[in-house]
């Protein structure tokens, strides 16, 4: 992760920031639309908490408030900033894209910042991430702003047993700039398609053009989805391992996506992880935030434990594709 690659430029992560929506929701809040129990939901999830954002924390206003914080956390002026990208999979308007919202917000000097939005469900994170770092390695980029943000509560069927409990909204951020060293390794991603409805909106959005027709929630297959994630995921962290040339006990810090804590349990049983290295369990206060997930952890992870500043993190990423990706990030 350190040894410089002669002649070419490198990227790494300078700033972290994140942002929480104000209303606190309680699985007791989530039972009166469904029936479980608040025992059920958290013996089978983990989740306890979860925010939910109000009518005008908006996906452009929550973005633009955990970039800000990414910003001044790296010493970045918005000026600085040369593309905005936002990963969202909640972002309910067409045109235009959450990410010009979000560099119009910053102020003068990122409003006219490249800017486009990544849909890559819960791996939203991770893929946007490699797509800054390849930015500024091949130099069209020397600061690049990445903002996961969502609001998941629009689109969850608050009525569906198997969802409503699962879900959260929020914000968090990074901003990737050029370095002397490494300090994101190459990722490692795929799909599995053929497997990609396990998590999907099962019918567009043309439908409602029909004034009968039900909001096209979206939905998933719980089993299934959890089945693959201990499974496969493990296998897609030892090659995001191998590929940063590393091992578990060179890791200060593990950031999965936070979807379930039994996934996270058995994806740290798997690897087999060292009690040294620092696990993100958010899902617990947060629930699932898709593809805001993995930076919201980063910016409480560095906030709680500042020791594992200059450690290695590892983040991986999954969900609705079936998409993943991994890579080995240097902590600011």
């Amino acid at each position: 992760m350190d040894v410089p690659l002669d002649g070419a430029p490198h990227a790494a992560i300078v700033g972290i920031g994140g942002y929480l929506p104000e209303r606190v929701v309680t699985n007791r809040d989530v039972c009166a639309g469904i029936d479980s129990s608040e025992e059920w939901i958290e013996r089978r999830s983990g989740i306890r908490l979860r925010r939910f954002a109000g009518p005008e924390e908006s996906l452009a206003v929550m973005g633009h408030a955990a970039g800000t914080k990414a910003l001044a956390a790296g010493g970045v002026p918005v000026e600085r900033v040369d593309c905005v990208i936002a990963t969202t999979m909640s972002h309910l308007r067409q045109a235009p894209a959450v990410a010009t919202r979000i560099a119009e917000l910053l102020g003068p000097g990122a409003d006219v910042a490249a800017a486009f939005d990544v849909n890559a469900g819960c791996a939203g994170f991770c893929y946007a991430l490699n797509l800054a770092r390849d930015m500024v390695c091949a130099g069209s980029a020397e600061h690049v702003l990445v903002v996961g943000v969502e609001r998941m509560s629009d689109i969850i069927d608050p009525h569906d047993r198997g969802s409503a409990f699962l879900f959260g909204d929020g914000a968090g951020a990074v901003v990737v700039a050029r370095s002397a060293v490494s300090g994101i390794s190459p990722v490692v991603w795929g799909s599995e398609s053929e497997r990609g409805s396990a998590i999907a909106q099962p019918r567009p959005w043309s439908d409602l053009h029909d004034p009968d027709a039900q909001f096209p929630y979206l939905q998933l297959e719980g089993p299934t989805v959890f089945r693959w994630a201990v499974t496969r995921m493990r296998k897609v962290a030892e090659a995001a391992l191998a590929a940063a040339g590393i091992g578990v006990d060179e890791l200060a810090a593990f950031v999965p996506h936070q979807a379930n804590m039994r996934i996270t349990d058995a994806l740290v049983d798997g690897l087999a992880l060292p009690p040294s290295v620092l696990v993100a369990r958010d899902v617990a206060e947060l629930g699932n935030t898709a593809a805001a997930s993995v930076p919201m952890a980063l910016d409480r992870l560095v906030s709680r434990a500042p020791e594992v500043s200059g450690g290695l993190a590892l983040l991986l990423g999954f969900g609705a594709g079936l998409l993943y990706a991994g890579q080995v990030v240097r902590l600011p």
